[in-house]
């Protein structure tokens, strides 16, 4: 599977990339034909670097208050909020401190923020961090929970996204489909792949896949 790997540039910065893999992959809420790996921009501390400055430009005008950072961005997440603060920036967060957390999920599922982190959300504005958006589903659920804490969602950015909006959420992202031409994303009923009888390559999260 490996083999297939290949690396697409981000369109104005080559020094950031994602590798994709074609083939037949499950995730919790899909099936798609690509799998999009993103893990290098969220482990490489250059490339998260370079990454966090080119999100930063996309909300220079945006006051965020606290990250939140779920799928692994927790590293991205910590440089975005250096270069949104950095005093020598235009911005209007320039120079003041931005927080950055991390969601709970329980045994259950359940999105939690305990309370000594819930006053780090209450009124205020916050940016959703998240790897990747197939079907919005993920970004709609971390929406819901910021509502339930009375946090002020500002925006929601993925490094990968195949949809750009959700519940009236605008979502930035740094690659989409057009960066992958043929990409597709089926509910598991609809999928042309399984109904070919082609076999699922791996299951696939944010955090990578396992071959079948």
């Amino acid at each position: 599977m490996e083999s297939r790997k290949q690396l697409i540039s981000m369109k104005g910065n080559k020094k950031v990339h994602m590798g994709i893999i074609p083939g037949h992959f499950a995730t919790n809420h899909s099936h798609i034909n690509y799998y999009v790996d993103l893990n290098s921009i969220k482990t490489s501390f250059r490339m998260s670097r370079e990454t966090a400055k080119m999100i930063a430009e996309r909300y220079a005008t945006t006051q965020i208050d606290t990250i939140i950072c779920v799928e692994g961005t927790e590293t991205l997440g910590a440089f975005l909020a250096q270069e949104l603060a950095d005093a020598n920036v235009a911005s209007v967060n320039s120079g003041k401190d931005i927080d950055i957390l991390t969601p709970e999920i329980n045994s259950n599922g359940q999105i939690i923020f305990r309370d000594d982190a819930q006053k780090k959300i209450w009124n205020k504005p916050v940016l959703l961090l998240i790897s990747s958006a197939s079907t919005g589903w993920s970004i709609e659920r971390f929406a819901r929970c910021l509502d339930y804490y009375n946090g002020k969602l500002v925006g929601a950015c993925a490094l990968f996204s195949a949809i750009d909006e959700i519940i009236g959420i605008k979502v930035e992202a740094l690659f989409t489909p057009k960066d992958i031409p043929d990409y597709n994303t089926y509910l598991a009923a609809d999928c042309p792949m399984c109904k070919a009888k082609q076999k699922i390559d791996a299951l696939v999260n944010a955090f990578g896949y396992s071959k079948l």
